[in-house]
């Protein structure tokens, strides 16, 4: 893959009624980081606002540019893509993070989840599907590769039989409506907005309310660490 450094900053054709995503490309493989560049360059929505080789440097950039999204790999020098992250939302808490990386791990997927990232994706992406992610996870949706779906679950539920014994002494979540509840368990199965409102019989806007009415609920940013937290609190139970 290749491609010639540049910016879409000032793209003749970038939509007149919304701000090109800015966005943040973090890889220690200078031949992938290039491939993604290339692609990105051509979406007159999205804006290349930095590059970094390894974690540390993706935190120092990001908290100058301040991006709206950041791919970004896990396994890399001086600082982990984990690491990174959770600096990250020190230095720029509104950038929404994915992922993107060859590591199948569950561990790595939980613990990217727990860091605050928004999605986790592996590189066998289709790069023409790159930019769609950019612009699914600025509009607020959790992606997670499906091969993955199914092991973050897993540790979810995990998680949640480890924590019994606390749970018995913290504060009960706040109580979800029945509507709250249906739209979580859909949340859970990997169903992005779209899906969740013709499931429902609802309209796709009524459903980002529904999502943003339980995260302000339970008190946390991304939809991931909500089915966490239901999982958790025994909101949702897996067999």
């Amino acid at each position: 893959m290749s491609g010639s450094p540049g910016s879409s900053a000032a793209a003749p054709d970038a939509s007149p009624h919304a701000e090109p995503i800015r966005t943040m490309i973090v890889d220690d493989h200078a031949l992938f980081r290039r491939g993604l560049e290339m692609v990105l360059e051509e979406e007159p929505d999205i804006d290349l606002v930095g590059q970094a080789s390894d974690g540390a440097e993706a935190v120092e950039k990001a908290a100058e540019s301040l991006p709206d999204v950041v791919l970004m790999d896990i396994r890399m020098p001086r600082s982990s893509g984990i690491e990174a992250c959770r600096a990250m939302k020190e230095e720029a808490p509104s950038a929404k993070i994915v992922i993107l990386t060859i590591s199948d791990e569950e561990e790595d997927l939980f613990e990217a989840i727990r860091a605050g990232a928004s999605g986790y994706l592996l590189k066998d992406i289709p790069l023409d599907e790159v930019a769609d992610t950019v612009r699914a996870v600025h509009g607020g949706q959790s992606l997670i590769n499906p091969s993955m779906a199914a092991k973050l679950l897993t540790e979810f539920a995990a998680l949640a039989k480890r924590d019994d014994e606390e749970r018995a002494q913290e504060v009960p979540a706040p109580r979800l409506t029945e509507r709250e509840m249906q739209v979580l368990k859909l949340v859970a199965r990997g169903m992005n907005n779209r899906d969740i409102a013709k499931e429902l019989f609802i309209s796709e806007n009524t459903v980002k309310n529904h999502v943003r009415n339980i995260l302000e609920k339970l008190q946390i940013h991304s939809r991931m660490e909500a089915v966490m937290v239901a999982v958790r609190e025994k909101l949702i139970e897996f067999s």
